[in-house]
């Protein structure tokens, strides 16, 4: 199913550029881009209607599959026609090549009728009542029932759920716990409703297990058998709220727990929660559920979330499940830990190893067998627990989650994926539905953090503005994502089995044949070079042409490939008519071996790269060179342009490109619009520019732009100009500046500074080396109104004393002072009221102002190579906020405190400048120092 939901959806993407670009390659005829719209929506609407968990059959199957193979044959005729258009008018086409307008129209009329062939089959079940999706079915678990596992690493955890249901406030209490599927979340509420202490507080104790298929009847049936009421009472003789009448009376004026189970639905609790009277008594309900929203909507403050083992509790949980009170041979513990260390501290995992390794032999080859394939391993268990848990997860996904969930399965083994770039993928791949007022970008976020809260995605790293920095995928869900991708022709896996060393290449391919969406290529070679990469890939072209071509990661490439080696592989990229209509090119991890790589690089990637008329993402190799050529404007649908590693000016064709979301480049110097080029609405991420890029002319035809970077040697007298014109840019919300080289001769930096002129707009600043004085920034940054996150890195401010003001910083959250020669700080909390993390880094500050911890929003403060005056007010922070108010939660770290070195450099410094403030105190506290005998 989301093979085709994404079918369908990348095909309407296609036919919407078309009706919006500026300039269209081609034109389709009104009557037939009418047609094809209103089927897929149709189609669309069965698909989001459509309930796998009742409907599931082979004639359910076969129709979905005949939906996907439409949709990408409408979409192969599209884009197939597109390029050939393109290479007809530049004169690229060769002879017989070129597809007419009147058999493009042929062939999509033939598409068409096909695809209102399948619709009036899906209205057909539709009819039947086949994709209503009413029938939900309770999966209940009796108290007292299922295996007993002891609990390793949830000793905290553990020990707050009893407090928070033993004592505590005597209004009933909703209490969650979250986490992903197979953490034990379960295990956990079973044992702390087996606790005897629990028992003896509570009055009734009531168990419901409440699956994603459900009905109320059988929900509230269950309840009444736990509380011994369901004598006489059966779902047929009583109403929903009859049933439910007979539990709120069974528990009124008694203390009780009800446990409900592996919650999904808010629905359930909005409909339950009435007939659990609220006496005042101490009554507690809790949940475990995989959806952390979910539970924050209906726990708020009492939402415990369960975490990965860390290696030794999952080393401690994996003896426990094998040798039970025995201890392990010592001829099997290294082998033993390494499979605890590769089950990636999820229980579930470790208990289904342990149960598999306690039934087999203990022998060092059967345990060194298991830690090499331990995802087969857990696979070749006859009913896979494991998948069948976990996948419960998916099949409860939205489907316009599940194509964006199943592309995980993309990624190699344990990579830590940056969420910028899945997210530009995403949008590149065409998967995503959009939204009326909400970029595709914007959109991609939403699902990423939905997936986040639903446990099926883990964030590696938060970033600084509190958004999704990295994230990973658990081995286990990999695993799902590949099974079911391969299951539905998405994504194909290959043998997962093939040890191929370092090196593969996966081809994301939209085909109709068995073989699948994604092809897996391997060489026997410890090498694989480019041109044996290239053979392989065009061994199938025989299939439908590919879309995506990941090179993922092997380093190797470059080892044993020649100059022609290269040249010819991407020559023939652009000519195998099995990749001609590629959208996703990345070259990401490929690591360049000679300092000829670049002269080899350049001229074979610009040519045929340019030839690749349908990408829409391509990201070249790090430690490799590209020439921006004027021929890629002929790339009609271009989305994102990375090349890092790059310095480059942009031909005046970049201004015929209006797709263009995100451009980086280490440096990219922008020309002058030309007459007849447009206004780059689409283009989000611009890096990195100079301030002579900065020109009215040139921010003007990029009005959208949100990221920009600007990177600048020695300043000009014309710089002010140019940087006041950034106040235009009205939905600029995150700007960097660097200034290497210093300033000026004929300017001071108040002169130059003081006309900033920056954008209400901006939320995240960054500075670096631009030497601005500490009583200017009233006048260019604190009055910023939306400004979340302020990093001023090395030298970015100039002077030894900074006092705030009221008013100013209102919505800073994050604030990190890095490199700048401050020592006095004052300060108010009022200055700073919504301020969670402050990061100091490499300053001679004397404290940090103890009203910084009088901020009820702190959550941390981090210190990196500051003075011991400094790490002493912040330990006096953290303790005051203990003592005081209570708050244990304010985090204090510190890394790296100045030692003597940096002691001595500042006695030459205060020496150097005896007539200052700054040396005053550093000379003074110096020599008290000295005298202590410090």
């Amino acid at each position: 199913m989301a093979a085709a939901y994404a079918a369908l959806i990348s095909v309407n993407h296609v036919l919407d550029q078309l009706r919006l670009h500026p300039r269209p390659p081609i034109s389709i005829h009104t009557q037939h881009a009418q047609s094809l719209t209103r089927i897929i929506s149709s189609l669309l609407d069965f698909l989001e209607g459509y309930n796998p968990r009742v409907d599931h059959s082979d004639e359910a199957d076969e129709l979905e599959c005949r939906i996907a193979d439409a949709a990408h044959a409408a979409e192969d005729v599209i884009e197939g026609h597109i390029v050939d258009r393109i290479l007809a008018r530049s004169g690229s086409s060769s002879d017989g090549e070129e597809i007419s307008c009147i058999e493009f129209d042929r062939n999509l009329e033939r598409v068409i009728g096909e695809m209102d062939l399948i619709e009036k089959e899906a209205m057909r079940v539709k009819e039947r009542g086949g994709n209503q999706g009413q029938l939900r079915r309770l999966s209940s678990l009796p108290a007292g029932s299922g295996r007993h596992v002891a609990m390793i690493g949830v000793d905290e955890i553990l020990v707050t759920l009893m407090d928070t249901l033993t004592s505590g406030k005597p209004c009933r209490l909703t209490i969650s716990i979250t986490g992903m599927g197979g953490i034990g979340k379960t295990t956990l509420a079973r044992n702390i409703y087996e606790n005897q202490i629990v028992e003896h507080h509570f009055d009734i104790l009531a168990w419901v297990t409440i699956s994603q298929e459900y009905t109320m009847e059988d929900i509230l049936l269950q309840l009444l058998l736990c509380l011994r009421k369901s004598q006489g009472v059966s779902r047929e003789s009583l109403s929903e709220d009859e049933l439910g009448e007979t539990l709120y009376k069974s528990l009124c004026g008694m203390r009780y727990l009800i446990v409900m189970d592996d919650l999904w639905d808010v629905e359930v609790w909005d409909r339950l929660q009435h007939f659990f009277p609220n006496d005042r008594n101490q009554s507690r309900i809790m949940i475990t559920t995989r959806l952390a929203n979910l539970a924050l909507r209906l726990s708020g403050s009492h939402n415990y979330e369960m975490n990965l083992l860390d290696v030794k509790d999952s080393w401690t949980l994996l003896c426990n499940c094998v040798f039970g009170n025995e201890s392990c041979p010592l001829e099997l513990e290294d082998t033993g830990k390494k499979i605890a260390r590769n089950c990636k501290g999820l229980p579930l995992f470790i208990i289904t190893i342990g149960g598999l390794l306690a039934r087999s032999e203990r022998t060092l080859e059967y345990w060194e067998h298991t830690a090499r394939d331990l995802i087969s391993t857990v696979n070749l268990e006859t009913d896979e627990r494991c998948l069948k848990i976990l996948y419960t997860s998916y099949i409860q996904l939205p489907i316009h989650l599940k194509p964006c969930f199943l592309y995980m399965g993309v990624f190699p083994e344990d990579m830590v994926i940056i969420a910028s770039k899945l997210i530009k993928l995403w949008v590149a791949e065409g998967f995503l539905r959009p939204i009326d007022g909400i970029s595709l970008d914007e959109v991609a976020k939403e699902y990423l953090k939905e997936l986040v809260d639903r446990n099926l995605i883990l964030v590696q790293k938060w970033g600084s503005g509190g958004k999704i920095k990295s994230c990973k995928i658990h081995d286990l869900l990999r695993d799902l994502c590949l099974r079911e991708a391969d299951k539905q022709k998405f994504v194909r896996p290959g043998n997962p089995n093939a040890r191929i060393p370092q090196c593969r290449i996966l081809v994301h391919r939209r085909r109709t044949s068995k073989e699948g969406y994604l092809y897996n290529a391997s060489h026997k070679s410890s090498a694989l070079t480019l041109m044996d990469a290239y053979r392989i890939l065009d061994a199938s072209k025989y299939v439908s042409p590919a879309r995506s071509l990941i090179w993922d990661p092997f380093d190797c490439l470059y080892r044993t490939s020649s100059k022609w080696d290269l040249k010819d592989c991407f020559e023939g990229l652009s000519e195998s008519p099995s990749l001609r209509l590629l959208r996703v090119v990345v070259f990401d991890h490929i690591v360049r071996h000679s300092s000829s790589s670049k002269d080899m690089i350049c001229p074979c990637f610009q040519d045929s790269v340019s030839k690749l008329l349908n990408l829409r993402y391509i990201s070249y190799p790090q430690g490799t060179w590209y020439s921006f050529s004027p021929s890629m404007c002929r790339l009609w649908n271009l989305y994102t342009l990375i090349a890092r590693d790059t310095t480059t000016v942009a031909p005046p064709e970049i201004w015929k490109m209006p797709l263009l979301r995100h451009v980086e480049f280490n440096s990219i110097s922008l020309p002058d619009p030309p007459i007849d080029g447009f206004v780059l609405e689409s283009l989000q991420t611009l890096f990195t520019v100079t301030i002579w890029d900065c020109r009215i002319k040139v921010l003007k035809r990029i009005p959208n732009i949100k990221k920009l970077k600007i990177h600048q040697g020695r300043l000009e007298s014309w710089s002010v100009t140019y940087l006041n014109n950034l106040a235009c840019l009205h939905i600029l919300e995150s700007l960097e500046i660097t200034i290497f080289g210093g300033y000026f001769r004929n300017s001071t930096p108040l002169e130059f500074w003081t006309n900033l002129a920056l954008p209400h707009s901006l939320k995240k600043l960054t500075l670096l080396g631009t030497l601005i004085r500490w009583e200017d920034m009233p006048a260019t940054i604190g009055w910023l109104p939306h400004l979340q996150v302020l990093k001023l890195k090395r030298n970015s401010f100039i002077g030894y004393e900074w006092e705030t003001v009221e008013r100013q910083f209102c919505k800073l959250k994050y604030l990190q002072i890095d490199g700048c020669y401050l020592v006095y700080w004052t300060t108010e909390s009022t200055h700073f009221p919504c301020l969670e993390h402050l990061q100091l880094e490499h300053l001679m500050l004397n404290e940090i102002p103890l009203a910084i911890g009088e901020i009820p929003t702190l959550q941390s403060i981090k210190l990196v190579d500051c003075s011991t005056s400094a790490v002493a007010s912040a330990t006096k922070i953290r303790e005051d906020q203990q003592e005081n108010y209570g708050n244990d939660d304010l985090q204090v770290q510190v890394e790296d405190q100045i030692g003597e070195p940096w002691e001595h450099d500042l006695l030459v410094l205060a020496l150097r400048n005896q007539n200052n403030k700054f040396s005053s105190y550093y000379l003074n506290k110096l020599l008290q120092t000295a005298v202590s005998g410090g």
